[in-house]
């Protein structure tokens, strides 16, 4: 794809889409230690030019889970809703048509179309919520 448009396929792009897909869901500086466990003197600067460069080139995409980077996962993954834990972090994901009646209500009410591909739902996981009943 990268040829087709005019573009190499450098090393550093390939370490840094490779790192994406081997670690499902990560943010740049995720990205970043990963490639650096490779190729150290790749800077996090490129990271997040490359992610950019990936993304219009729809070949990764990303969602925010928190207040800070974003993070990616690989475009051809099937559209999903993620589900972030408040207290361990760990992300989960279910099939976007359980969103979809209130996506419809939405649409038919609002007009308002939701990019479900960028939903997060935020709360405590059920292995949290399950050491909380412990305590």
């Amino acid at each position: 794809m990268l040829r087709s448009r005019g573009l190499r396929l450098t090393a550093q792009r390939q370490l840094i889409l490779q790192a994406v897909l081997d670690l499902g869901h990560a943010t740049p500086e995720q990205v970043h230690t990963a490639v650096r466990e490779v190729a150290a003197g790749v800077n996090i600067t490129t990271i997040y030019r490359t992610l950019e460069l990936l993304e219009r080139l729809g070949l990764v995409t990303h969602t925010h889970l928190s207040h800070g980077s974003p993070t990616y996962h690989a475009a051809g993954e099937h559209q999903h809703v993620h589900l972030v834990c408040r207290e361990c972090g760990a992300i989960d994901e279910i099939s976007p048509d359980m969103l979809r009646p209130l996506a419809d209500q939405l649409a038919g009410q609002r007009g308002f179309q939701v990019d479900i591909g960028h939903v997060a739902l935020f709360g405590v996981c059920g292995r949290c919520g399950q050491d909380g009943d412990n305590k």
